[in-house]
C-alpha cells in the first residue's frame, strides 16, 4: 500500500455496467447516467468517461459547482436540484441545463436556456403536484426563448418492488406528459432511476436517470450480481501493527471489546475520519490474505482493531480489504442501518480515489 487507505474504482466495471444498462432499455430510450456527489463517492470525471464509452448519452448532477467541475463534456449535462440566484449563473456558465417548475425561476432565464419540467408526482420534494402548473411553466420555457429539454419526475418507491405507489406515480407521469409530445417536440420524457429502470421497461419512456447501478451497486439493496452488475469501488488499507492481546485486556475507546481468551490484535489505518463509520463498531468483517476476520472495539477516527483469526499468519504490511473480495457494499449498509448509496458517498476526501 502505498497510501494508508485507498478507493481503487475500477473504470472498466462502470462501462460494463452501462453497456449492460443500455441494452435493456426499451424502445430505444437513450441512457442518462447521474453522477452527483463526486459519482457517488467514485470520482465523476473519471466515472463520467467511463460511463460515455458505456453508452451513456446524457449526464445529470445536483448542483451548479458539480455541473462546471465536469467541464465540458461531449454530451448535455443536467442540474436536477434548486439554483440560488449565484448558482444559475455558474450552471449557465457552464453550459448546462436546468430543472424547473415554477414560472418565476423561468422568467429569469437567458434565451437559449435547455430546460427540464418537473412534476411531482409523489416523491413530495421538488416539483409541483398540479399538471396544468407544470404544462405553463414548459410552455413558459418556450416563450422566453428557451427550450423544453426534457419533461420529468422522479419515482418514490421504485427500489420496494411489488409496492402499488409506484404503478400510481408512473401513471400520473404518464397521464401529463405523453399528451404533451406534440407540443413539446424537443422534450425528452424521463422518470426511471437505476431501480425503475430495471423493473420495469415501461418507465423508461425516452430517457432514463441512471445512478447508483453504473457504480455496480445494487438498488434493490441486495446482490449486483443478481442484477447482472459489477462492484466498481474497493477499499483497502493495510496492517500497521500486530500486537497480543490477554483475557482480559481490551482495545479501543470506551473498551467496547474485551478478549476472554488470549486474542491477536491487528490495527488498521482506517476510521470514521475516512468515512468508515463509527457504527461498525464491533460489527464489520474485513479480508486478510483471503480470510474474514471481525472488527473488535470501537471504529476511531484513524483506526480500526481486527481479532486476527488463530494461525493467520497476519504481519504488517499485509493489504487489509473492507470493500471488496467478497464484502459488498450492501453488506457494509446493512450492518449500518441505511443503503448502499451512503457507504460509498461516505467515503472522505482523506481516501484517495485510485482509478483503473
Amino acid at each position: 500500500m502505498a497510501e494508508r487507505a485507498l478507493a481503487r474504482i475500477d473504470l472498466a466495471a462502470i462501462t460494463r455496467n452501462c453497456e449492460r444498462l443500455a441494452r435493456a432499455l426499451s424502445g430505444g430510450a437513450q441512457l442518462g447516467v447521474v453522477v452527483k456527489a463526486d459519482g457517488y463517492g467514485h470520482g465523476a470525471r473519471e466515472a463520467a468517461a467511463a460511463a460515455l464509452a458505456g453508452g451513456a448519452q446524457r449526464l445529470f448532477v445536483a448542483t451548479a459547482r458539480e455541473a462546471d467541475a465536469l467541464g465540458e463534456q461531449p454530451v448535455p449535462v443536467a442540474i436536477m436540484g434548486a439554483l440560488t440566484p449565484a448558482e444559475l449563473e455558474v450552471a449557465l456558465r457552464a453550459g448546462a441545463e436546468v430543472t424547473a417548475w415554477d414560472e418565476g425561476f423561468v422568467s429569469t432565464l437567458p434565451a437559449g436556456t435547455g430546460v427540464h419540467v418537473k412534476l411531482d408526482t409523489g416523491m413530495g420534494r421538488l416539483g409541483t403536484r398540479d399538471p396544468d402548473t407544470a404544462t405553463r411553466v414548459a410552455e413558459a420555457v418556450e416563450a422566453g426563448g428557451g427550450t423544453v429539454a426534457g419533461l420529468m419526475s422522479h419515482f418514490a418507491t421504485a427500489d420496494e418492488r411489488g409496492d402499488d405507489f409506484f404503478g400510481e406515480q408512473l401513471e400520473r407521469f404518464r397521464a401529463w406528459a405523453e399528451p404533451l409530445r406534440e407540443r413539446f417536440p424537443d422534450a425528452l420524457l424521463h422518470t426511471a432511476n437505476s431501480a425503475a429502470t430495471l423493473r420495469d421497461p415501461a418507465a423508461h419512456f425516452d430517457l432514463v436517470r441512471c445512478g447508483v447501478a453504473i457504480y455496480g451497486l445494487d438498488p434493490f439493496q441486495a446482490d449486483p450480481a443478481a442484477e447482472g452488475l459489477e462492484p466498481a469501488l474497493s477499499l483497502r488499507s493495510w496492517v500497521a501493527a500486530v500486537k497480543p492481546l490477554e483475557a482480559g485486556q481490551s482495545v479501543g475507546y470506551g473498551r467496547r471489546f474485551v478478549a476472554d481468551e488470549p486474542t491477536t490484535i491487528a490495527t488498521v489505518p482506517i476510521g470514521y475520519g475516512d468515512g468508515w463509520r463509527r457504527g461498525l463498531t464491533n460489527d464489520a468483517e474485513v479480508v486478510i490474505r483471503g480470510v474474514r476476520h471481525p472488527l473488535v472495539g470501537t471504529v476511531s477516527m484513524d483506526n480500526v482493531t481486527i481479532a486476527v483469526q488463530p494461525g493467520s499468519g497476519v504481519e504488517v504490511g499485509d493489504e487489509v480489504t473492507l470493500i471488496g473480495d467478497g464484502i459488498l457494499a450492501e453488506e457494509v449498509a446493512a450492518r449500518l442501518g441505511t443503503i448502499n448509496y451512503e457507504v460509498t458517498c461516505g467515503l472522505t476526501a482523506r481516501v484517495p480515489r485510485e482509478h483503473v
